[in-house]
């Protein structure tokens, strides 16, 4: 070999950012006279520059070329020891290319950037928005998150609470964030959160967020419903002071009918009937003083007259009552309904949020009977016991059932082996308008309030469970 070299020093350090000088001295050992070119390599030759690139050296002769290292402030100047070396290439002699090697040590440097995707979140129950955290240093990073607010109005849950992030990469962070109240009535809320990022040694990173929370029920229904139970309460009262003193005609009827025919004598009161021992499932047979054209009074002037067939009163269905309301409130709106109860038959039809079916005694819903006035129709589907299940749930067999304003519409089945309802969906105005409903099933209490949300898609309600074991008892439902 006819060159000598020397690093110094042979081992440097420098910042990330900054800039440090190595010294390459070389000695012409050769006889003749040589020119020498210098080229850095390795991993940090991107970095390196080389002062004169190029030297020429007499024999016997020393010289030296100084090397610049500046690795930039960004993860790839990864911290820690890394070797280089520079390939030196005699013109004269080119198959005598000595590389000498050094170590340079790069110092670490840390960098963190947060931020929250959204930085918005909105919703009634809860909030999801992400945390993402970029690794902008050039070592490991292994920090925590957690979040806070003031009043402690909100609770979060965090996955994971502890990152461990490699230089130059980054992380994202699931948080949810719960209400710890719900606005059951009112306009949406402001809440503002913060997540912070804590390193060990160093101060948090906050990051600044916000949730929106919406009320769970329009401000406008609470008013609803207020006016509402003021007009009922002062419904009641009215009734109840001016009730109505009703008398039968045929009653009247027969006693001046008795009082022409009893002889001057007098007799005894006779006692009053008493009521059967059961209520019959089909209106009973007409008596002899409520037949047309009236034996019983005909008797006392002679009669002789033909009887008329017996006739039946019409069935109450909701129709029958939700019309006879929409006559006393011509622009108001409401919806009436009866229940078929398994083993008992139908039930009085019932309007705006009274109970209709029984609570409490074991007797499931086999059908439903429902009509609206105001809404621009109804519509339903019938959630029933499916005996073939396989995963615990009732199934829908038929598909939905509309009916204009003042119209009956009927969801399930009254037949002898109808399966027992667990619940069904309901809409009015074909979506377009709201309806409330609760429901009491089989081994529970009343389920509560729940509504559809036309303004937020929510086009219908479902009244009861799923499971099928659970059947419906009783429902309301409000317009």
């Amino acid at each position: 070999m006819s060159l000598w070299t020397s690093l110094e020093p042979a081992s440097a350090t420098v910042d990330p950012g900054g800039s440090t000088t190595v010294r390459l001295r070389l000695r012409n050992t050769g006889d003749v006279v040589d020119e020498y070119r210098f080229e850095a390599v390795g991993p940090l030759a991107p970095w390196a520059r080389v002062e004169p690139q190029v030297l020429r050296l007499y024999p016997g002769t020393t010289g030296s070329v100084d090397i610049a290292f500046a690795p930039p402030r960004t993860p790839d100047a990864t911290a820690g020891p890394n070797a280089y070396a520079v390939r030196i290439t005699p013109t004269e002699h080119p198959e005598a290319t000595t590389v000498p090697e050094g170590n340079l040590t790069i110092t670490p440097f840390t960098e963190v950037r947060a931020e929250l995707v959204p930085p918005t979140v909105k919703g009634r129950f809860r909030g999801r928005p992400k945390l993402a955290v970029d690794n902008l240093g050039n070592t490991k990073l292994t920090a925590s998150v957690s979040g806070s607010d003031n009043g402690d109005q909100l609770s979060y849950d965090i996955h994971p609470s502890n990152v461990q992030i490699e230089p130059g990469r980054a992380a994202f962070v699931k948080t949810t964030l719960k209400p710890r109240q719900i606005i059951w009535f009112g306009s949406k809320e402001s809440r503002p959160y913060t997540l912070a990022v804590q390193r060990s040694g160093v101060e948090p990173l906050d990051v600044e967020g916000t949730y929106v929370q919406r009320g769970f029920l329009p401000r406008w229904l609470a008013t609803f419903l207020g006016i509402f139970m003021a007009l009922a309460i002062t419904f009641v009262m009215l009734w109840i002071a001016y009730k109505p003193q009703v008398r039968s005609a045929a009653t009247e009827k027969l006693q001046e009918a008795g009082i022409s025919t009893l002889a001057p004598s007098p007799s005894p009161t006779p006692e009053a009937p008493k009521a059967p021992s059961s209520i019959p499932t089909t209106p009973p047979a007409a008596t002899e003083t409520q037949k047309a054209g009236g034996a019983g009074a005909g008797a006392g002037a002679g009669g002789g007259g033909s009887e008329d067939k017996e006739t039946k009163a019409p069935e109450k269905t909701a129709a029958t009552a939700v019309q006879k309301l929409a006559a006393q409130d011509p622009t108001g709106r409401h919806i009436c309904y009866r229940a078929y109860v398994s083993g008992q038959g139908w039930t009085d039809a019932v309007c705006d949020g009274e109970t209709a079916g029984t609570v409490g005694e074991e007797t499931p819903l086999k059908a439903v009977n429902i009509a609206v006035s105001g809404t621009k129709g109804t519509s339903s589907a019938a959630f029933v016991h499916n005996p073939g299940s396989t995963n615990g749930e009732g199934h829908f067999p038929d598909p939905w059932s509309g009916a204009a304003d003042g119209i009956d519409n009927y969801v399930g089945s009254t037949k002898k082996d109808a399966p027992d309802m667990l619940g069904f969906t309901i809409n009015v105005g074909g979506g377009s308008s709201s309806v409330c409903q609760t429901a009491h099933v089989h081994n529970d209490a009343w389920l509560g309030l729940e509504c559809d949300a036309p303004e937020s898609g929510y086009d219908f309600t479902y009244a009861g469970t799923h499971n099928n074991d659970l059947w419906l008892e009783a429902i309301k439902l409000t317009v």
